[in-house]
């Protein structure tokens, strides 16, 4: 079980799966709407009319979120919803049942006491990477829902749905297509979930061992708001350059994408989007890690009946 200090899950590998795909499915409905506005304001450039540069339509996360209720209505909040949970029973139920296999590899059978901090973070990153070079397609349809605002009258939208959506990405621009962003997606996965993972291991172990507390969910409550705070401050830059990449296809590569947004947007817009990133990622931790430790228990007490 993720956290605790203890190196060795205490139910099986497909209940593990079971229960992370279900905690991170269960997060990613309560936290989509932040999601949305986090990737309307990220792929927002900067427009030049003239001399002079226009203001920003979209405005801090609940300016966005407003904005995008009033114009497009509520629903437009939950775009992308279908392929998110799709990316989250594939990505989030690996890279966390992933986790305590890969520390305990790279620990060795022989290991006694607590997981170094660095193990735990090489175990967050490797299980983070594996699971987004599967998931990978349905994170770039989910973003490409997403990113579609409002349209002028007569102007179809570019997908009817999520299934609509791969096939038109396949048919238009071939099956590699769907790996479109893969770079950084694989390098922001890795170290979200390396921050997230091995910073939540780590705060709940620290915890635990303060006199009064014990593993209850004041405890994962504490353990999931720094888990979602260390992710965001490491994860914003390749979140950004990951988002426009999948948003905009006439990027060449991820250095172009980041050279590119360097230059027009300046160094800030690399955390462009923090606020409700931060609001996202840190509730979607606290809800994911509540409802997992729940799950885990709930798994276990089926497997052990």
């Amino acid at each position: 079980m993720v956290g605790g200090g203890s190196s060795k899950s205490d139910i099986s590998f497909a209940g593990t799966f079971a229960s992370s795909a279900f905690a991170a499915c269960f997060a990613e409905v309560c936290t989509i709407p932040l999601d949305t506005a986090k990737v309307r304001l990220q792929l927002q450039k900067q427009a030049v009319v003239g001399d002079l540069v226009t203001l920003p339509k979209y405005r801090g996360m609940l300016g966005t979120v407003a904005t995008i209720a009033r114009e497009e209505g509520l629903s437009a909040l939950w775009k992308g919803i279908v392929p998110g949970l799709q990316r989250q029973c594939l990505n989030g139920g690996l890279r966390i049942a992933l986790y305590e296999p890969v520390k305990n590899f790279y620990v060795g059978p022989d290991h006694v006491g607590d997981v170094p901090l660095f193990k735990k973070i090489l175990a967050g990153f490797t299980t983070g990477a594996m699971a987004i070079a599967v998931a990978n397609p349905t994170d770039l349809v989910k973003v490409r829902l997403q990113s579609e605002g409002k349209l002028p009258p007569g102007v179809p939208r570019r997908y009817t749905g999520s299934l609509n959506a791969y096939s038109t990405i396949v048919r238009q621009e071939g099956v590699g297509a769907l790996w479109t962003g893969i770079g950084p997606n694989i390098t922001r996965n890795g170290i979200i979930n390396a921050a997230e993972l091995a910073s939540y291991d780590e705060v709940k172990q620290t915890i635990l061992k303060i006199p009064g507390f014990t593993d209850n969910v004041l405890t994962h409550l504490l353990a999931g708001l720094g888990a979602g705070f260390f992710a965001v401050c490491v994860g914003s830059p390749v979140d950004v350059v990951k988002s426009r990449m999948m948003g905009d296809s006439s990027y060449k590569s991820t250095l172009d994408c980041f050279i590119k947004t360097l230059k027009n947007d300046g160094p800030f817009a690399f955390y462009k989007g923090f606020i409700p990133n931060f609001g996202r990622l840190g509730s979607w931790n606290v809800i994911m890690f509540l409802t997992l430790e729940q799950a885990k228990k709930f798994v276990k007490s089926l497997e052990s009946a």
